[in-house]
């Protein structure tokens, strides 16, 4: 289906940046002029200097979830050739769009304005088969050999990949990013396995603080065995800790999180060295390094890291303490930060102030995923590990942030609307999507001139104007990303003050987005705040943030008690999001993903209801004068401190504790939200050797792709080595079917989605062939808590299908199951068969689909 261009949502995120907000010590410089010298990893084997190009192929609208990639599908699971002036598609104007010859400039870069968006194809003829690290930067992603993997799209240099080089012609595939440049090469490792200083993850050390410190270091598995048993050990003012080091998958890299001790006693303020030593049973020291770390007083701004309960991996974040050093009980703000910012950043952006102090997380990386999915998570996670550190008045807890960061003020604030006393966006847009629309709606009226300077033709324009079909099929994908949905969700922000700042001037977030979020919240706020600052742009300094009114209206607002409110409205679009505001829970839903909510009114004694099934009151903490309540229409006695009520036909009744089989807040799908709980990749070993190499590669594709994107870590094991005890109580992404993943016996024996190869069962119902591919989510049955995540195909062209790794991606959206077929990538979500959510008991029966 031919909609509207994605060229304003590729707009939302080159616009995104600041320049008074660059990205701190992130590039790498690959190679110039200059003679290339060994580096840490290892010898340069071979610079790729000429290549092939070809224009890109924008995507549907309709299609973030799957993007149409005709190109990529031709090169997946093949051994593809091509030559220059080989036609590689036919546009959508109907013009055949040719492979051209390219060349890199004196600094090994490809580097043209052609090339944004393009593929650049590049190919090596080695004599031997023998191991190398791919390096390359500037690419979304790349497929090498007909398998996929991940990209260095922001530019970190942050790739390095084992691959193996085959005898003969080697292809190399590579979708150019964000910018219209490229730099790709070859390098021989100094040995099988090895760190490598990219990338990692460090705390400050505090010389007042009796503490130890997590942080993670990228290693290198370049070899066709399993890294086992091997050991790293940190070494610190001659104080040593020692961890084991998980198994690392051949061909593979994980960042391993690793101990440091405490300071000695007075140990001065500077930097200091910690050492690095890895170790190999029956071996010794197979590699070192050494790396330097900040010493600072608790009472400066400083960075701490943690252990994630997502994935393991370690995490860090920066805190601007309180400038009070004796401060008790103070506030806690959590500021989030813009695109391209490093938490760092924010935290620096603030004086430190004398009533509470700054922490902010970094949303898994500077760009990360723009505050919602695992940035969301990771808020949370930071949010907490502030209380828990700094003990903070907990009615003095506020949100605030900056353009990216802006947004997640937005959509924090509605979807966790009683965790903030008030929220201050700033240079915000509320809505991902809306964000995107709103650059529709700016061209459309926009200039000839303004036009011009966007770089918008006439032609882009007139597809600008062409409204979206979208089908029930769309719908029923769509409804999967209403908790991302802003607006729905925006009566929640009656809990908390607002304060809206933004530049008179801004055009990377227009003002006019702040304007209209002004007009929307004075139909039913009465307790905002809109400040334009005279002159403004998108950044004009640190009042862009650390704005002294923001703090003044924070002051003034607390959190409210449960016994002391009143009235108040929740909103949800899932209760596996945002179940819970005060003492009430929305613990199931009617229908599924449709937004949910509660409206309460002491005075009148009455909760009031929309698509809610299982209802939690806290009662003890309301605190009524009556001993009883009144829910839509039925009058509900109140004989405990906690009640579940569940309805039906339109009649609440009480009900036992929920069985944590059902849906709920602890397990409630879509598909993406198996990707959490300490998850692991059980990838299939016991198909054809074609089925084991896919398995596998789109498994470690997997892991690189939450790596880069999320600062990552995710243990690769295969189908014959997993054993459910040894994996208690963690979400299990299971890759492969019925016929080839040894697990599948284990874990989805007497599920209702079963597929083996050639087909596909689905609530009894088949669907033939080996073109098939399927996600989906089931509790997994062992497990009160845990899930099973599935990507899996009927057949070799099934695999294919699978290829898209968009779930791991922000703003796209997935319910509990889709099942799909190869053409998924020429015809994005026509393709998709099936598409639905499971009913509360997670059967099919009960469940909401949509079949074609």
């Amino acid at each position: 289906m031919q909609t509207r261009i994605a060229l304003s949502f590729l707009l939302v995120f080159l616009f995104q940046f600041s320049p008074a907000q660059k990205r701190q010590g992130n590039i790498v410089e690959y190679f110039g002029k200059e003679k290339v010298n060994e580096i840490k990893e290892g010898k340069p084997y071979h610079v790729f200097s000429k290549g092939l190009y070809l224009s890109g192929q924008r995507s549907a609208l309709n299609s973030m979830t799957f993007p149409t990639d005709p190109v990529f599908k031709d090169f997946l699971m093949s051994d593809k050739k091509v030559t220059q002036g080989e036609t590689g598609f036919i546009d959508t104007e109907g013009n055949p769009q040719s492979w051209q010859s390219i060349s890199t400039d004196d600094k090994s870069t490809f580097n043209d304005r052609k090339l944004r968006g393009a593929y650049v194809y590049l190919t090596y003829t080695s004599k031997t088969e023998k191991t190398v690290l791919f390096e390359a930067s500037g690419h979304t992603n790349g497929i090498i050999n007909g398998y996929p993997h991940e990209g260095d799209y922001y530019d970190f240099g942050y790739s390095l990949i084992p691959i193996t080089l085959k005898k003969g012609v080697n292809t190399f595939v590579l979708k150019v990013g964000r910018f219209p440049r490229i730099r790709a090469r070859l390098i021989a490792p100094k040995s099988p396995v090895l760190f490598t200083q990219r990338d990692m993850t460090l705390p400050d050390l505090l010389w007042d603080t009796d503490l130890k410190y997590k942080g993670a270091i990228r290693i290198v598995n370049s070899s066709k065995d399993w890294v086992e048993s091997y050991d790293l050990t940190s070494t610190l003012q001659g104080k040593q800790l020692t961890i084991l080091v998980p198994a690392i998958a051949p061909m593979s890299s994980l960042k391993v999180p690793f101990g440091i001790a405490a300071l000695a006693e007075g140990t001065e303020k500077g930097k200091i060295q910690v050492q690095l030593s890895l170790r190999k049973p029956g071996v010794g020291v197979v590699d070192e390094t050494e790396i330097s770390l900040h010493i600072k007083s608790r009472h400066q701004k400083h960075k701490r890291t943690f252990i994630s309960d997502i994935d393991g991996s370690v995490q860090y974040f920066a805190v601007a303490p309180s400038s009070n050093h004796d401060l008790e009980k103070g506030a806690l703000f959590l500021s989030v930060h813009g695109a391209s910012v490093e938490a760092t950043n924010q935290a620096n952006a603030y004086k430190q102030k004398d009533w509470g102090t700054v922490v902010a997380p970094t949303n898994r990386r500077p760009f990360g995923f723009a505050w919602e999915d695992w940035g969301r998570l990771d808020a949370l996670e930071v949010l907490a590990e502030g209380k828990r550190i700094y003990a903070p008045d907990p009615q003095k807890i506020y949100l605030t942030g900056h353009s990216m960061g802006g947004h997640g003020s937005w959509y924090l604030g509605a979807t966790y609307p009683d965790k903030f006393a008030a929220i201050a966006p700033c240079a915000g847009y509320p809505d991902l999507l809306g964000y995107r629309d709103s650059f529709v709606k700016r061209a459309l009226r926009a200039s000839k001139e303004e036009l011009k300077q966007w770089g918008i033709t006439q032609k882009q324009l007139e597809r600008m104007q062409q409204k979206p079909q979208l089908t029930a099929m769309d719908h029923m994908i769509q409804r999967a990303g209403n908790p991302s949905r802003t607006l729905k969700l925006k009566r929640n922000y009656l809990q908390q003050g607002v304060y809206i700042l933004h530049g008179e001037k801004d055009n990377v977030v227009p003002t006019f987005i702040a304007r209209e979020m002004r007009e929307n919240l004075g139909t039913f706020h009465n307790d905002f705040t809109y400040y334009e600052y005279p002159g403004g742009t998108h950044w004009y300094g640190d009042h862009s943030m650390d704005w002294p009114p923001i703090f003044e209206m924070f002051k003034r607002r607390e959190i409210k008690t449960d016994s002391t409110i009143n009235t108040m409205e929740f909103y949800t679009a899932s209760p596996g999001v945002s179940a819970q505001s005060h003492f009430t829970t929305i613990y199931q839903q009617e229908k599924p993903l449709e937004i949910s909510s509660i409206d309460f009114s002491r005075e009148k004694n009455r909760i009031t209801t929309a698509n809610v099934a299982l209802l939690k009151l806290d009662t003890q903490h309301l605190k009524l004068e009556t001993d009883h309540i009144e829910i839509d229409s039925t009058h509900v006695m109140i004989d405990s401190d906690v009640l579940y009520l569940t309805q039906t036909n339109g009649s609440w009744e009480k009900t036992a504790t929920p069985n944590p089989a059902l849906k709920g807040p602890h397990r409630n799908g879509g598909f993406k939200d198996a990707f959490k709980n300490q998850m692991v990749f059980v990838y299939a070993t016991n198909g054809t050797p074609t089925e084991n190499q896919w398995y596998f590669n789109k498994a470690r594709l997997d892991a690189e792709t939450f790596y880069y994107r999320a600062n990552g870590r995710v243990v690769l094991v295969p189908d014959s080595d997993f054993s459910p005890k040894a994996y208690a109580d963690r979400n299990i992404i299971l890759y492969g079917n019925a016929d080839n993943n040894k697990a599948w016996k284990k874990l989805l024996k007497n599920a209702e989605v079963q597929v083996i190869n050639g087909k596909a069962t689905i609530g009894g119902r088949e669907t033939l062939g080996n073109q098939w591919g399927l996600y989906f989510v089931l509790p997994r049955p062992d497990s009160d808590t845990a899930s099973v995540g599935v990507i899996s195909a009927t057949g070799t062209e099934g695999m294919k299908a699978i290829y898209s790794n968009h779930y791991l991606i922000n703003g796209t959206t997935y319910p509990d199951l889709m099942l799909f077929s190869n053409d998924i990538m020429q015809f994005g979500t026509d393709a998709v068969k099936c598409a639905g959510f499971f009913g509360n008991d997670w059967s099919y029966e009960q469940g909401d689909w949509q079949w074609k």
